[in-house]
């Protein structure tokens, strides 16, 4: 994701550059952070601590799902290559198995003269035999003739073979290069929040944690006071139930479970249990099935959040969807106008 241009500074000096610091702080939405030691700033409110962890984790999220993609990029690029490579030796072993008859031909041809043996032997002076025998050493030639026409369309096929293989090393090169790029985005971005988290005193970050008005495992979704509505139909209805066996377990980004999961892991998980494949990250899953409305919602539908489909929860009724939400916060229930909607989709 494209970073924001950081606004020009007056070259500050003392406690104005602190304060000037802090506030291109707040308005780089991607930029990295490198906050310093937790100590109490009187410039930076518990409220705009938060709303800085927020951005940190909303941009660690993106860089997840550009993770997620470049690693299932990265394993059907190798799989890809292992295909091209075991079809390559096997193609180099039959090869060798035409290459080695030609030889034996060849070399017969030298040791009688230029004649193979059972030419040799077709071969008679008597007059009566003589075409059918010219006959038999045609159909020798030819045979030969295709054999060497098979070994050179077998060397032309491996060639190619070897040039797609080193076309799938390239890509896959270029995905680990990726995952290595949103790794460390990730871990920068996740390393920043945790220490302008420990600017808070324990009551501020106990109240963080808890400020996406989400239940707890323990009480799932009775804290409504009306029960999970049911699902349209039976696979909708394993994948929900799916969820609700989620609850409480840890945020882990590139973690499709069972023990622990990120957004769109959490998501394929729960269908995948009701037999349905879905891809790996928000903005493929979206497409994965039918786009409905939001007055359309139906529990087990995928709701989907931001500008960038970024995040994604399993939508359970009554307004509701189960998601990992981000590190530190495990997989619960929650309001789904609790970020911005960006669409929904009927998987099945």
């Amino acid at each position: 994701m494209a970073a924001h241009r950081k606004p020009k500074q007056r070259p500050y000096t003392g406690s104005a550059a602190r304060t000037a610091a802090t506030l291109a702080f707040a308005g780089a939405a991607t930029a990295a952070v490198m906050p310093g030691p937790a100590h109490a700033d009187p410039q930076r409110t518990p409220a705009r601590i938060r709303a800085e962890v927020d951005r940190l984790h909303h941009d660690a999220e993106i860089a997840t799902e550009q993770y997620n993609g470049a690693k299932e990029q990265a394993t059907a690029a190798a799989d890809a290559l292992d295909t091209l490579r075991d079809e390559a030796a096997r193609r180099t072993e039959r090869l060798n198995a035409s290459r080695d008859a030609l030889g034996s031909f060849a070399a017969a041809q030298y040791r009688t003269g230029g004649l193979d043996p059972s030419v040799q032997l077709a071969l008679s002076s008597d007059p009566d035999q003589y075409l059918e025998r010219a006959s038999y050493v045609d159909r020798i030639g030819d045979r030969r003739a295709a054999e060497i026409d098979e070994v050179e369309r077998q060397v032309a096929g491996i060639a190619q073979l070897r040039s797609r293989a080193k076309d799938k090393l390239a890509a896959l090169t270029a995905r680990q290069a990726e995952l290595k790029k949103h790794k460390a985005t990730i871990r920068t971005k996740l390393a920043d929040a945790q220490r302008l988290l420990a600017t808070l005193s324990p009551a501020e970050r106990a109240a963080y944690e808890g400020s996406d008005g989400a239940h707890s495992a323990g009480r799932a979704d009775r804290g409504t006071g009306r029960g999970p509505a049911p699902a349209p139909g039976s696979r909708a209805a394993e994948a929900v139930a799916f969820a609700y066996g989620a609850l409480g377990k840890p945020y882990v980004w590139g973690a499709t479970g069972p023990s622990s999961f990120d957004c769109s892991g959490l998501t394929q998980a729960a269908w995948r249990s009701a037999g349905v494949a879905l891809p790996r990250t928000t903005y493929t899953q979206i497409n994965a099935g039918q786009h409905i409305s939001r007055s359309e919602l139906a529990p087990g539908d995928l709701v989907f959040f931001y500008s960038g489909i970024s995040h994604v929860g399993l939508y359970i009724g009554n307004g509701q969807m189960i998601h990992a939400p981000r590190p530190g916060a495990p997989v619960r229930i929650a309001p789904i106008d609790q970020m911005p909607f960006a669409g929904a989709t009927r998987v099945a």
